[in-house]
């Protein structure tokens, strides 16, 4: 069989495939005998499915963000339910971090190796179970400590942080070019809505009935997720992993067709992500612009308790708002972007802008509340906008044979600063301001601006005969 390139079944853009029945086959949803696996890939499931298994993205996604998101805001109660200072307060919330910046890139490398319904019930259910013991012996009223409740948080976000990269994988091999960038920013969109949840949910439970509610709420919600991966997550009849690599914007010289199974067709190979200069530039830029995401999410309510002598309430508004407009600047975004294709160029604006932001947070840090938190907000929500893009973007550098690992190398940079940051904010506190802290916060979204890549010059893509 000859190999051809031809136009995406959507229309939207080049595809390799690897023989013209093969392009038939993948613009009719994918036929029996269309390309490896199919007929006993489950052919049932047709093109329609995609939208139940990015709906089990969504719930993956949602659940973890509730918990990686709603703990941090409970930091009044947690402060002193388990009598922390807040430097110890600072290092307990940093673990969530460093556990989800540990491992991301392993479940990355295990998604790529043993597929995504493996990897997410895996991650999923250990972490309901983990959450669930927490809720049993790992409550103030059990006596538990900083380093047991550290170690705990530790590895509920290293078991948690399985879903980056398999619902991520799982959706791009189910959705086309032309869809890619709104079906992901939609996945991307749960973890603020997630997130919101967890963040209206979890410091009322911890106030009005402990941690143990709240740990069991949480672990309610990883288990109905995981039974929803069970039930619908499944590989496409002919999955683009399995029959094409995806072009990064259409253009990217260096993306190119997957090795055929077989032996036919062309032979063509894809260096590693992480090998790759440009794909390690978008995700440590990603790095940079996370760190005001994480200063408003972590800090805002102690921020507001011990400067502007405010309860948890307004800090929960303020961050909802923010989570709920990050999430739907994400979907915006990720819809924009599929159609002009101008996904770094939106990275590097939000980055301009979500350091404006903050810088105007920084210097309203002393000005009446209103003021301040809406400042707060605004950042917040910016520094929530851009991960669909990015996503989609690192992913499709890749290349769907290998989105689990670029996917992981993301969520590992964004989650390793995610580890630092709660880390460093107590520090600056006691020997600088507050002021400072928002104005550092501001400092590495406008450094982001530079260091992410910028948009890729088409090129014609090439292959060598087998």
């Amino acid at each position: 069989m000859t190999a051809v390139e031809t136009d995406s079944p959507d229309g939207r853009g080049p595809g390799v495939l690897r023989g013209r029945a093969q392009g038939e086959a993948r613009a009719r949803g994918g036929g029996r005998g269309a390309g490896r696996g199919v007929g006993r890939d489950r052919p049932g499931y047709g093109p329609r499915h995609r939208w139940a298994v990015l709906a089990v993205g969504v719930g993956a996604q949602a659940a973890f963000a509730a918990m990686f998101s709603g703990i941090p805001v409970t930091g009044v109660s947690m402060r002193a339910g388990y009598h922390l200072s807040t430097e110890q307060l600072g290092l307990v919330l940093a673990c969530l971090g460093l556990g989800v910046a540990a491992s991301d890139l392993v479940w990355g490398l295990l998604t790529d190796r043993f597929g995504d319904r493996r990897v997410l019930l895996t991650g999923l259910t250990a972490t309901g179970a983990l959450l669930a013991v927490m809720a049993a012996a790992v409550t103030p009223s059990d006596g538990a400590g900083v380093a047991l409740l550290a170690l705990c948080l530790a590895l509920a976000g290293a078991l948690g942080g399985s879903v980056n990269g398999a619902s991520g994988r799982a959706v791009m091999t189910w959705f086309g070019e032309g869809e890619r960038g709104f079906a992901m920013s939609i996945r991307q969109s749960a973890i603020p809505v997630g997130g919101a949840i967890g963040v209206a949910l979890l410091p009322w439970l911890a106030g009005s009935y402990g941690f143990r509610a709240a740990y069991a709420a949480s672990a309610a919600c990883c288990l109905a997720a995981a039974a929803a991966t069970w039930r619908w997550l499944h590989e496409p009849p002919t999955s683009p992993a399995t029959t094409a690599l995806l072009p990064s914007d259409e253009d990217d010289p260096r993306t190119a067709a997957l090795p055929a199974s077989d032996g036919d067709g062309p032979r063509t190979t894809v260096p590693s992500p992480l090998r790759r200069w440009d794909v390690w530039r978008l995700a440590l830029a990603g790095a940079l612009l996370t760190v005001p995401q994480f200063a408003v999410l972590s800090f805002t309510a102690i921020f507001l308790h011990d400067v502007k002598g405010e309860d948890a309430t307004l800090a929960s508004v303020t961050v909802v708002i923010a989570q709920l407009g990050g999430g739907a600047a994400r979907i915006w975004t990720g819809r924009r972007t599929d159609r002009t294709g101008t996904r770094r160029t939106h990275i590097r604006a939000i980055g301009t802008l979500a350091g404006l932001a903050m810088a105007g947070a920084a210097v309203l840090t002393d000005a009446p509340t209103p003021l301040t938190v809406t400042a707060l907000a605004l950042g917040g929500l910016l520094a929530n906008s851009w991960h669909g893009v990015a996503y989609t973007e690192i992913a499709a550098m890749a290349g769907a044979s290998r989105a689990g690992t670029a996917l992981g190398l993301l969520g590992t940079t964004l989650f390793a600063m995610g580890f630092v940051t709660p880390l460093l904010i107590p520090l600056i506190i006691t020997h600088a301001s507050w002021a400072t802290v928002w104005g550092l916060a501001a400092a590495a979204s406008l450094l982001a601006v530079p260091l992410a890549p910028g948009e890729a010059r088409a090129r014609p893509v090439r292959s060598e005969p087998a």
